[in-house]
């Protein structure tokens, strides 16, 4: 159990990496408001467009599916069956909470910068905007909440390292998938990532308080009961 100066300290760091990961966000923003940022994509893509293959064409599709809407929705609804089932009502609340504010900020964010799509050398189709990445943003916001979860509740820690090498390979190369496959540039999964990482880092440490409240209020009260309580001879 933390102090409350301790509890204080993790949740203004929490805000601090927020508003950095938020002004870096905003930055690259105006890059790609202002199309200065073609360069870039431009040399990113490449790199990645250096790989084509028949074969790695099919791994980054695969990838590309482990961020698909469908999948995603499916991996939503299992693990909130999951905690509903073994009686996580408040953990259900907040999963389905941080993944459903993930993608109505997407949904915000695409209406605000309306950027088109990359059109030449796609693989695949996709429709709507194109920043902040859909793909990216779904991944990191499902996949970062899920480590989450695990995290704070496998008992060792390669088991904890395990699950974060895993999740962050994961978002990567979904991510990379959508850069490779024509639908997306570097700077919306980059500003995709970011968004989320924001996110899911203001959204845990407000919750983290919130559980340190609750169990310090819950502590207090026993306390008062037993002192309140008949004495014992």
């Amino acid at each position: 159990m933390k102090s409350i100066k301790e509890q204080n300290q993790v949740l203004l760091r929490s805000f601090v990496f927020t508003i950095i990961v938020l002004l870096i966000f905003g930055w690259i923003a105006q890059l790609v408001s202002g199309q200065r940022i073609a360069a870039f994509d431009r040399k990113v893509t490449d790199a990645v467009r250096s790989l084509h293959s028949d074969a790695m064409t099919m791994v980054m599709k695969a990838f590309t599916e482990l961020g698909s809407e469908f999948l995603v929705l499916l991996l939503i609804v299992a693990f909130a069956a999951i905690l509903g089932f073994i009686g996580y009502r408040r953990e259900l609340i907040f999963y389905l909470g941080v993944i459903g504010a993930s993608a109505l900020l997407n949904l915000l964010l695409k209406t605000m910068f309306q950027r088109a799509r990359p059109d030449i050398n796609r693989i695949i189709e996709a429709s709507g905007f194109s920043f902040p990445s859909g793909h990216s943003m779904s991944a990191f916001t499902l996949y970062g909440i899920t480590i989450y979860f695990l995290w704070k509740h496998l008992r060792y820690r390669w088991m904890r390292a395990t699950v974060i090498v895993i999740g962050a390979v994961l978002i990567a190369m979904i991510g990379i998938s959508r850069i490779y496959l024509g639908v997306h540039y570097p700077s919306d999964v980059i500003g995709g990532y970011l968004v989320s990482a924001a996110w899911l880092i203001m959204s845990i440490g407000l919750y983290e308080r919130f559980l340190e409240q609750r169990w310090l209020s819950r502590k207090l009260r026993l306390q008062g009961e037993r002192n309140g309580g008949p004495s014992r001879t």
